[in-house]
């Protein structure tokens, strides 16, 4: 099967990402030391997740308008992609918090105390919460027009819960997470210029990643509906 340009992009990006995270020189910090080149994993998936869950509830506000089944499966598909991106996402980010913020002879653990307290932690957890109850109600509910009508209405107060937990909470509370005074940090100049070159590109391998493996799973969805119509 002959594969879509944009997929061929996937696969070079997501390889230059390797490649460039771990041969391209980084910013020589003490505090991250190596563990910054996480950078180009822990963040690039939950950019890629947060891409991924707004085509999710685009595709249920198009259902609800339209009542049209092909939505509510996309809707579904990009929500589960993103979510895996999101549980990867924040596996990385407690990897790299252990081994930053959770050393004792780190100045601002213990000044901190606690990443327990870390409020950018507690908010992506909220989310990714938030978005599994989306997938509980869909299974306890075995009428297909109503379960798809209840969980695209879900999916809009699960999206419209997404960014007040990730971005407006964090930054109303003190945070070890790189820039505390307005966390999280999305400044251009808060990445170093050499990480630029990897980290954006990391971000469009990563989203398009999401998409072909949905796009994989909504063809899979379409198959097995019409072997239950026949």
């Amino acid at each position: 099967m002959r594969l879509s340009w944009w997929k061929y992009l996937c696969m070079i990006l997501l390889a230059y990402d390797v490649v460039g995270g771990l041969l391209l020189p980084v910013p020589e910090l003490p505090q991250l030391q190596e563990t910054i080149r996480n950078l180009y994993y822990h963040v690039c998936m939950w950019f890629a997740m947060m891409i991924l869950l707004t085509a999710s509830v685009v595709h249920s506000i198009r259902y609800l308008s339209s009542l049209d089944p092909s939505h509510d499966t996309r809707a579904r598909e990009y929500a589960t992609v993103g979510i895996l991106l999101g549980l990867l996402g924040y596996a990385t980010g407690a990897i790299w918090a252990a081994y930053t913020w959770a050393d004792p002879n780190n100045p601002a653990y213990a000044s901190f105390g606690s990443i327990v307290r870390e409020p950018k932690l507690i908010g992506a957890a909220m989310a990714i919460l938030a978005y599994l109850a989306y997938f509980v109600l869909r299974d306890s509910m075995p009428e297909p027009e109503r379960r798809a009508r209840v969980s695209a209405v879900y999916n809009v107060f699960a999206y419209a819960m997404l960014f007040p937990s990730i971005w407006i909470v964090p930054r109303l509370l003190p945070s070890l997470h790189p820039g505390q005074e307005g966390n999280p940090a999305l400044n251009f100049n808060d990445i170093d210029a050499r990480m630029r070159s990897v980290f954006y590109p990391a971000v469009i391998g990563w989203t398009l990643l999401g998409v072909w493996i949905a796009s994989l799973r909504i063809r899979i969805s379409s198959i097995e509906e019409k072997k239950i119509e026949a």
